[in-house]
């Protein structure tokens, strides 16, 4: 799962619409870093400060970062963030 050759403008478009969410993530103390774009057009993300470690990581991930995203760039499939600290079932 190589990341792609996507351009400047694809990456832009990303991070327009990582911004429209940032202010959130960052008023907890979090924020994300975009990793890679796969063939697959997966999104890989870093969860950053205390998005690492939030049990509530998967809904914000789910529900705020990846709807913000695939409504601006709907070639984006997924959104993952590769350190989500697995919640206890």
């Amino acid at each position: 799962m190589a990341a792609i050759n996507v351009d400047q403008d694809f990456m832009l478009r990303i991070e327009s619409a990582l911004d429209q969410i940032r202010p959130y993530l960052e008023a907890d103390g979090g924020n994300v870093k975009v990793l890679e774009v796969t063939d697959e057009m997966v999104l890989k993300l870093e969860l950053l400060g205390a998005c690492g470690s939030c049990p509530m990581s998967t809904m914000t991930l789910k529900a705020g970062v990846e709807q913000s995203v695939l409504r601006a760039v709907p070639e984006i499939k997924a959104v993952e963030a590769i350190n989500m600290t697995p919640t206890e079932l």
